[in-house]
């Protein structure tokens, strides 16, 4: 027994010394743009019926495409953490009612901000219990518990601004989907409106029918050490199909990197570079994906 000691002892050592060295950070995901613009997507469960305000297939489909838009994309179904938004260029936020906040979350967000954060609302995130108070990020916020919807019904886009860079492929069109009425909007600076929608006359509507109201918008504010902070809003959303729409969303890619004060056809233009070709010369190390 006592020389069977030593022995286990050295064959302990010899089975970790064949172990794979441990690395601090964990593999890089394959197609993944490292130095790309960061971004977070702020997602929620999924609400309404089918088809209807799908956050987490959100969450799903536009992570792909941001990162094979060259963006390095990270995402929750929940709002982002002091730590994510240090590392983050601009917040999507697509979910209800993203307006409530804790006072933490609110200290993190408008710390975010004050650094020249970009933020992104799209269709009832801009949603909450103070829309003064989130007007103040996104240029305007509408109040949860309002009628202030047209539920499914035509929205006729009218380009207020088609030399936008942001609105290249946005003509005035059509689309089924929502309109918002009632906003709250920011002042002194103000939004500036890229395009209006005028309300349909559905029930919910009621006296606004006819109302030309901002669906589209920039928010450009100083902040901190001469900085300035960007949002980009788009009101729609309520259908998911929406979002698959050729000049909505290229809308969404050029308003998503004009926030995050990236060249606005950053993420539309980027072609990912060859992966290198498995050469009959080619190392170990070169395979490896």
């Amino acid at each position: 027994m006592t020389g069977m000691l030593p022995r286990l002892v050295a064959s302990l050592l010899l089975a970790s010394a064949c172990l794979p060295a441990q690395s601090p950070t964990p593999p890089r995901i394959p197609g993944q743009n490292v130095n790309g613009m960061r971004v977070f997507l702020w997602t929620g469960l999924k609400t309404h019926t089918p088809g209807q305000h799908d956050y987490p297939q959100f969450l799903a489909d536009w992570s792909k495409l941001l990162t094979e838009r060259g963006a390095f994309v990270t995402g929750a179904l929940h709002g982002p953490t002091k730590e994510d938004l240090e590392r983050t260029d601009v917040v999507v936020i697509y979910k209800g009612d993203a307006g409530y906040l804790t006072d933490a979350a609110k200290a993190d967000l408008e710390a975010y901000v004050q650094r020249g954060g970009g933020l992104v609302s799209l269709h009832d995130a801009l949603c909450g219990p103070d829309p003064a108070y989130f007007s103040k990020l996104l240029g305007g916020a509408k109040k949860h518990g309002d009628v202030n919807f047209t539920l499914e019904a035509p929205v006729l886009y009218m380009v207020t601004d088609k030399a936008h860079p942001i609105m290249k492929d946005m003509s005035s069109f059509t689309l089924l989907d929502e309109a918002f009425f009632n906003i709250t909007f920011a002042e002194s600076p103000g939004v500036h409106v890229l395009a209006t929608a005028e309300i349909a006359p559905t029930r919910s509507a009621g006296d606004h029918r006819g109302e030309k109201v901002p669906q589209i918008w920039t928010y450009e504010h100083a902040v901190n050490n001469g900085r300035t902070a960007r949002a980009f809003v788009w009101m729609q959303g309520h259908l998911y199909t929406n979002f698959s729409n050729y000049q909505i969303q290229r809308t969404l890619l050029r308003g998503i990197a004009w926030a995050a004060g990236k060249p606005v056809d950053e993420l539309v233009d980027y072609v990912a570079p060859p992966r290198p070709e498995r050469g009959a010369g080619a190392s170990s190390t070169n395979l490896k994906k």
